[in-house]
């Protein structure tokens, strides 16, 4: 029986995409860089996900995803810019949008008092705590870990160690981590030797590389798991 819910930010519980998308055309305006269509934001996307994995395999330093994505991404989008000033004005305009996931607020809200639940995530510092305020999540979990404020990033085992310190008392096999991120949240479970739910609403590929213990399509879906 589970007593612990580790859960992921981005993609799990709040629209990171939609966000992305919003913030990035709204960037685009503010510094007269043209048009940015849904293309223009994919080619962002696809660069801003290969510059995290770096980061979580420990390749680059965080500081350096910021700078290096948005460089990449203006060659790339052939845009004359300063990158840093576009990464201010983009991260800042994240917390503008507050979508979430399905239900994934009530669903959380429902098992308030049930399980002990903790917020787990990469994001910048600032920003997501921004984003837990004007979503009110922060008034609903029990805690929550920002990889900025502890100094590891997931999937390092550091991190969850960190996180085990800092939760209630309680065995391993009591805790779950619910994330969409096969590389920072089912193998972060992996490294700390927690067990994982998959939210994978896309039908991807599971992987035979990383061990994941249950896989869901709906976030609703995680109350037949737990019950």
């Amino acid at each position: 029986m589970f007593k612990v819910l580790l859960w992921d930010l981005d993609n799990t519980i709040l629209d990171f995409l939609l966000a992305e998308k919003n913030s990035l055309k709204a960037a685009f305006r503010k510094l007269n860089l043209g048009e940015c269509t849904d293309e223009t934001v994919k080619l962002y996307s696809s660069i801003n996900v290969k510059h995290w994995e770096m980061l979580e395999r420990g390749e680059i330093e965080k500081a350096q995803v910021f700078k290096l994505r948005f460089e990449e991404f203006l060659k790339e989008a052939g845009k004359s810019a300063d990158p840093l000033e576009l990464n201010e004005i983009y991260e800042r305009g994240i917390c503008d949008t507050i979508e979430f996931i399905e239900n994934s607020y009530e669903i959380i809200l429902s098992l308030k008092g049930k399980y002990k639940q903790y917020c787990v995530t990469n994001g910048r510092k600032d920003v997501q705590k921004d984003r837990l305020e004007l979503s009110g999540l922060n008034k609903v979990f029990d805690g929550v870990f920002i990889s900025d404020e502890i100094g590891y990033e997931k999937p390092d085992k550091k991190f969850f160690d960190y996180v085990l310190k800092h939760i209630i008392p309680c065995n391993k096999s009591e805790i779950l981590i619910i994330g969409d991120s096969l590389s920072s949240d089912m193998k972060g479970g992996n490294n700390a030797g927690i067990k994982s739910c998959w939210f994978n609403p896309t039908d991807a590929q599971k992987p035979d590389s990383i061990k994941i213990d249950f896989e869901i399509k709906h976030l609703k879906d995680i109350i037949k798991i737990l019950n």
